[in-house]
């Protein structure tokens, strides 16, 4: 590892182990487990004790962390982070075979909201999840295992200019035409093939997944990286991932270079400043609160879903943590959420050089500026005066700097996780994020500096929650 910054460079290895949200999870569970928290599961009875920590995934790609504080007493409040593990990307379609031209291509679907011009070029591969079916002892079980081919395997390539003379007015995308992976020529396919063919034959009973809607050449990369046959493949879902590692850059070594950004950089950050502020053993000794971390899926394409933050996932967390130390009062649910605080971490938009205008005059998030704290007259952010005085005075304390956005009266603006739950839970919700370039490109930028500022406001935050907000009056 190189020297800087150990925050940044902690970032660059969760990113680079997260191609996407089910991996993204995955870490975040070593990362908890290596930290003494218990993994529990929402199909079983939970036993909570004060001063343990505790996680939970659903869908695997929703986690759900937290830590108990000792003091605490059913109905006291919930110190949240929630962020999203999701970020725009090409996923792979049920049926992927395509064929024309003589090469083989792979047919995807576009998730989110991508900048898609700058998936073109890219040296591509394959990461996700695959359904494997295991015959053992006579008895037989479905597995779901992570799969990543790490070598490129695919490329989106641009036409040649001589053909498109156009392209210099602007470069324009049909996703349905133009977006389709290359894999391979059809000839070295069909060699592939008939090796395939040579080999044993298999019965149609043991045949799990349909080779007429997937190149066999594919399945057999995915079989390779699942250490399974490919007809042991029942189901997969597979997305397109850029194959350049993630790295700290720039001239003075300032800038993280990466895909996915938005969102991990706020996942990790909250999740580190979780797992720092509960590492001691008397962290939590003097906490009344329940400080919690959630990393929702599906926040790129509206939260709708059942591992999304539309979801009752935090809610259901909420009630079964007070139910678990008394589940006789049915008002304390209530009372807890009144005593509770969200902080929806999203990434922000730094002021662009080349597009200053771009911006509202006042409100220009710069690199290395620290947070920013999102508003939004409209709710499209659920920041208001009280909740962003919190974060603000917490920043303050451990004199972090702190910014403030919002965007242009004459421009559509963004949301977040933030107005969801804020709406769907009743809790107090502060909407902020670091602020990056290219959002939403396969290779986005962030400062080095906003990394280390966002995981030490976020601890700050966790370690001084409680004892801020006995001081504050609202509501009386």
């Amino acid at each position: 590892m190189a020297t800087g910054d150990p925050v940044a460079f902690d970032l660059v290895d969760f990113l680079n182990a997260s191609p996407t949200a089910f991996h993204a999870v995955d870490e975040a569970k070593k990362r908890l487990k290596q930290a003494r928290f218990n993994q529990i599961s929402e199909r079983e009875d939970w036993v909570l004790e004060s001063g343990k920590k505790y996680f939970f995934t659903r869908n695997y790609s929703t986690i759900v962390a937290f830590a108990i504080g000792k003091k605490y007493v059913a109905g006291n409040g919930f110190h949240i982070i929630g962020a999203h593990t999701d970020s725009p990307c090409l996923k792979v379609k049920p049926i992927s075979k395509v064929t024309k031209g003589g090469y083989l291509e792979v047919g995807v679907q576009t998730y989110g909201g991508g900048l898609w011009h700058t998936w073109f070029d890219r040296d591509l591969t394959l990461a996700g999840r695959v359904m494997i079916k295991e015959v053992k002892d006579g008895s037989v079980s479905y597995l779901h295992k992570l799969v990543r081919i790490e070598e490129p395997i695919m490329r989106i390539p641009t036409l040649a200019i001589h053909l498109d003379r156009g392209v210099s007015e602007g470069f324009k995308v049909n996703t349905h035409n133009h977006l389709v992976p290359v894999l391979a020529t059809s000839i070295k396919g069909e060699i592939q093939k008939l090796a395939g063919e040579n080999g044993p034959v298999e019965s149609n009973e043991k045949r799990n997944i349909d080779k007429k809607k997937h190149h066999p050449v594919l399945l057999q990369l995915i079989a390779n990286q699942a250490c399974c046959e490919p007809d042991e493949i029942c189901d997969f879902e597979l997305q397109v991932c850029d194959t350049q590692p993630s790295l700290v850059g720039g001239a003075m070594k300032e800038f993280v270079f990466s895909g996915r950004l938005d969102n991990l950089c706020m996942s990790f950050c909250s999740l580190q400043a979780l797992i720092e502020s509960t590492s001691a053993e008397s962290s939590l000794d003097d906490e009344s609160g329940v400080r919690m971390v959630a990393l929702f899926d599906h926040e790129e394409v509206g939260s709708n879903s059942a591992q999304g933050a539309g979801s009752p996932a935090m809610l259901d967390a909420l009630s079964r943590i007070t139910k678990s130390f008394n589940s006789s009062d049915s008002n304390l649910l209530e009372k807890a959420i009144q005593r509770s605080f969200l902080v929806s971490a999203d990434m922000a938009h730094a002021l662009h050089p080349n597009y200053m205008d771009k911006h509202e005059e006042n409100h220009q998030p710069k690199l290395h500026g620290g947070l920013v704290i999102k508003h939004n007259a409209n709710q499209r952010y659920a920041t208001n005066a009280i909740t962003s005085f919190i974060f603000r005075e917490i920043a303050e304390r451990h004199n972090l700097p702190i910014q403030d956005f919002v965007v242009r009266n004459d421009m559509p603006c963004g949301s977040t996780i933030g107005p969801i739950l804020a709406s769907g839970v009743g809790i107090r919700t502060v909407d902020v994020g670091a602020p990056q370039l290219s959002m939403h490109s396969i290779r986005e930028m962030c400062a080095v500096d906003d990394a280390k500022h966002s995981f030490e406001h976020f601890k700050a935050y966790f370690d001084e929650f409680t004892q801020l907000d006995a001081n504050i009056i609202v509501d009386m």
